[in-house]
Parts: C-alpha cells; structure tokens; sequence
C-alpha cells in the first residue's frame, strides 16, 4: 500500500498564504517547517517500505511529525514566532 506525503499546505487548506507569508518573516516557522517535512518523508519512506526502520523508531518519528505540526498550526493561527 503506497503512503503519501503530506504537505504542510495540504494538512492545512486555505492557510497557504499565512505559511508562505510566515516561511518568510519567520526563522523558526521556516526552521520547524523544514524539520516537519523531513519527518514527514521519513515516515513516507519507512511505511512504503523504502528504508528499514523499527517500529519503536517509526513511532518515534510519527510523534515528532505530529509535535512538529502542532507547532506550526500554533503559529499559523497567530501565536509567537
């Protein structure tokens, strides 16, 4: 079964322009967005069974993407960047 990415502008539609606006004026926005996306395609990669991980370590990685993304949202609904 073929997993997909998910795009931080996909987890949250209709905020396109605020990441756009807030990859620009924000360092950590722009710092978390990028950690956020490499745990995303890690996760990608281990559940379409591209690399090998355990899944202790896939887990791990699922709780980091969701910590990551709710940072983010954090931030895109008005919070302090």
């Amino acid at each position: 079964m073929h997993i997909d990415h998910h795009p931080l502008a996909a987890e949250f539609p209709g905020e396109q322009d605020k990441i756009h606006q807030l990859k620009q004026d924000s360092a950590r926005f722009t710092r978390l967005f990028i950690d956020y996306e490499q745990a995303d395609k890690a996760v990608v990669r281990i559940e379409n069974e591209l690399e090998a991980a355990s899944d202790v370590e896939l887990e791990r990685l699922k709780k980091t993407r969701l910590a990551l993304k709710d940072e983010l949202y954090r931030l895109i609904r008005g919070g302090v960047s």
